[in-house]
């Protein structure tokens, strides 16, 4: 399953966003939330950001995957979407706003994709 891939892939983003996170909360000392620290409020954000995202777009593209997409297609939207989300982490972790707006452009495109071609690729006839 090529989604695996994905999911693997950015799995291993969460981690390392997972680890920014424990990182400022080392060098801080704050147990619990962000304690008013910038820079990790700025880390919990990013990873956030990725928590909402990844499920959802890692489902859709399961679903398309399963419905019969090719594995080409799968391809093209599993990195454009990896680097939508790679892009748009380490512009919020460097305050680099010009960043972020292409991560997210590039996550909503592969987005707005999957949707398209799971509703193409749904099997209508097996619905009713």
């Amino acid at each position: 399953m090529i989604t695996a891939l994905y999911a693997s892939i950015l799995a291993g983003l969460m981690i390392w966003l997972a680890i920014q996170v424990i990182k400022q909360r080392r060098v801080n000392q704050v147990k619990y939330a962000d304690g008013g620290v910038d820079g990790l409020q700025i880390a919990r954000s990013a990873q956030g950001n990725a928590a909402e995202y990844i499920p959802i777009t890692l489902i859709l593209m399961a679903l398309v995957e399963y419905n019969g997409a090719s594995a080409l297609l799968i391809h093209v939207i599993g990195v454009s979407f990896v680097a939508g989300r790679i892009m748009h982490a380490k512009a919020i972790l460097n305050d680099k706003l010009k960043g972020r707006i292409s991560g997210m452009k590039l996550t909503f495109a592969a987005m707005a994709v999957l949707i398209v071609l799971n509703l193409w690729y749904l099997p209508f006839e097996k619905l009713w």
